[in-house]
Parts: C-alpha cells; sequence; structure tokens
C-alpha cells in the first residue's frame, strides 16, 4: 500500500508546554473524580433527578481521565507510532463526548435547579428520576452515534514523521465526517447553551428579588452557587467553541489560509481546549455545591464535630417552619 505524504506546513510543533497544563489538570481532576466516586457510592441510593445528571457528568469526566494521559505522552513527542494512531481514534474522540456530554447534562442541571426554583409547587418530567434516566440513555447514544463514525471510519496509511496531525489520517470520508461533527457539536452546543444561559438568568433574577428576605444566608448562597454553575460554563466551553470552526475549516482544507494563520489556530485551538478539559477539575467543586446529599457525606467525613452535629439537627428537621418552606426551593441549588 503505497503512503501519503503530510503536509509541509508544520503546526503540531511546541507542543510541550501545553502537557504541564495537562499533567495538572489530569492530576486534580483525577483525584476529585475518585473521591466524587466514593462520595456518590456512600450516599443514599433513593436519587433525586439532579444526583442522576451529576452521575452522568461524573461518567463522563472518568472518559476523560483515561483520554488525557495517552494526549500527554503523544503531545511530548515520545508516543510508539501506534500509540499515536490509537490516540488521534480513540483518546481524541474521548475528549470530545467528554465535552458534549458535560455540556448537555450542565443545562439539564441548570434547567432543574430553575424549574425547583421558581416552579417549586409542581413536577415537571424532566424532574422525575425515571425520565432523568431515560433522557441521559437517549444522550450517551446520540453523542456516541455522532463520536463513534471518527473511531471506526479506516485510514490511510501515512510516512511515519513525528510532527504527523490527526487529520493527516483521515480519508476523505473521514474528513468529511469530521467537519460535519463539529457543526453538529458547535450546534449543540449553542442549543444548550442557551437553556443553561436563560435558566441561570431566571434563577438570578428571582433571587435578586428576594435579596431583602429574613433568610438573607441562604439567598446569597444560591446565588453564589448559580454563578459558579455560569462562570464555570462560560470559562471552560465558550473560548472554544469561538476557535472550533475557523480551525476546523482549515484543518480540512474547506478554506485556504497561509501557514502562520494555521499556526496561529491550532495554538488558539490547544489553548482553548485547555479550558475545556478544565471542567474536569471545576466538576467535583459543582457536586459539592449543587448536590445537598453530597455536602452531607463530604460533612459527615471530613467535618468537624460541631458540624456533624448541626447536620443531625439540619436532618432531624429542628428548623423553624419559615426557613424549611424557603429551603425547599433554595437549599436544593
Amino acid at each position: 500500500m503505497s503512503l501519503y505524504n503530510v503536509s509541509t506546513c508544520n503546526v503540531y510543533t511546541s507542543m510541550e508546554p501545553f502537557t504541564y497544563f495537562y499533567y495538572l489538570i489530569f492530576l486534580i481532576g483525577f483525584i476529585g473524580s475518585c473521591f466524587a466516586l466514593w462520595t456518590f457510592t456512600h450516599t443514599q441510593q433513593n436519587r433525586k433527578c439532579i444526583s442522576i445528571y451529576l452521575i452522568n457528568l461524573l461518567t463522563a469526566d472518568f472518559l476523560l481521565t483515561l483520554a488525557l494521559p495517552v494526549k500527554i505522552i503523544v503531545d511530548l513527542g515520545i508516543a510508539p507510532w501506534r500509540l499515536k494512531i490509537f490516540h488521534c481514534q480513540v483518546t481524541a474522540c474521548l475528549i470530545y463526548i467528554n465535552m458534549y456530554v458535560s455540556i448537555i447534562f450542565l443545562a439539564f442541571v441548570s434547567m432543574d435547579r430553575c424549574l425547583q426554583l421558581i416552579h417549586r409547587c409542581k413536577i415537571y418530567r424532566i424532574q422525575e428520576p425515571g425520565f432523568a434516566k431515560m433522557i441521559s440513555t437517549v444522550v450517551w447514544i446520540m453523542v456516541l452515534f455522532i463520536m463513534m463514525p471518527n473511531m471506526v471510519i479506516p485510514i490511510k496509511e501515512i510516512e511515519e514523521v513525528p510532527t504527523v496531525g490527526c487529520i493527516e489520517f483521515k480519508t476523505k470520508m473521514g474528513r468529511d465526517w469530521h467537519v460535519f461533527t463539529n457543526f453538529v457539536c458547535s450546534a449543540i452546543f449553542l442549543n444548550f447553551s442557551v437553556i443553561v444561559l436563560i435558566s441561570n438568568f431566571l434563577v438570578i433574577r428571582l433571587l435578586y428579588q428576594n435579596k431583602c428576605n429574613e433568610n438573607y444566608r441562604n439567598v446569597r448562597k444560591a446565588l453564589v452557587n448559580i454563578l459558579l454553575v455560569t462562570a464555570s460554563y462560560i470559562i471552560c466551553f465558550v473560548p472554544y467553541h469561538i476557535v472550533r470552526i475557523p480551525y476546523t475549516l482549515t484543518q480540512s482544507k474547506a478554506i485556504t489560509t497561509d501557514c502562520y494563520f494555521k499556526q496561529s489556530l491550532f495554538k488558539a485551538k490547544e489553548s482553548t481546549l485547555l479550558f475545556g478539559v478544565s471542567n474536569l477539575c471545576f466538576d467535583p467543586i459543582l457536586y459539592f455545591y449543587l448536590s445537598k446529599t453530597f455536602r452531607l457525606q463530604v460533612s459527615k467525613t471530613f467535618g468537624s464535630q460541631r458540624e456533624k452535629n448541626t447536620i443531625s439537627e439540619e436532618q432531624q428537621g429542628t428548623h423553624e417552619e419559615l426557613t424549611q418552606q424557603w429551603d425547599v426551593s433554595v437549599e436544593r441549588l
């Protein structure tokens, strides 16, 4: 079989600085995800829908922890040729599976919290645990259906050079599906971003209107939680998607640019991808702030005796009736 020559424009240089950040993200994220897994397995099995969404988010994070070590080795330039092919076909796809599954489930979490606060006397279908399990299955099937062809479409053989990029392995069919995948995923990002931002805006507006409530401490805590979710979402995912489409078009040769512009776009893509995978570090923090059962389990395990006594009092329902009524809608946030 004949070998194909790679492009004369080498954009895959100077990757080593990125690997230090990837290693740090992997280390922090792996420890945080393992702790989150331990905490969720020690909570009661009668889960609310938000716990189901967060567990799916945790599952996606573990996929990312499998992919990052391979990416680090490849970017350092020390990967065997077969490992580089494996990275281009499999582990690189796992990174994007994590990204878009995370985006979708963060949107579901934001919608759930919005409905809990604004329509707390009514339970919608998306808030039912059974429906949450079903929609979670649909999400995984949909994302895998989009991403799996990138793993299974046959690749072409190319000469073994250290600076080859993953796009060089793709046949025309592979490049076309790659472009199609990126446009579909960008559409997923835009649509679910609308859900995240609108849901969080409605919650923030309602909480701000209740800033004079006598139970202001809970209001302020809920407001901080929502702002944390919104900020982490914007930081992690918006910069990457600003760069992704123009980079994909140049990568697939749909548009022609000079070598310097290609190199600049590649560096921008890799820099913003760092923000994208940093959700691996943010997610355990979100679990703590968004899941009351998660917080209680953490406090039971690591809290002081005074904190544990406080938790016991909370669980026994010793709060005043007004505080309990507000906690139904705010403490869940």
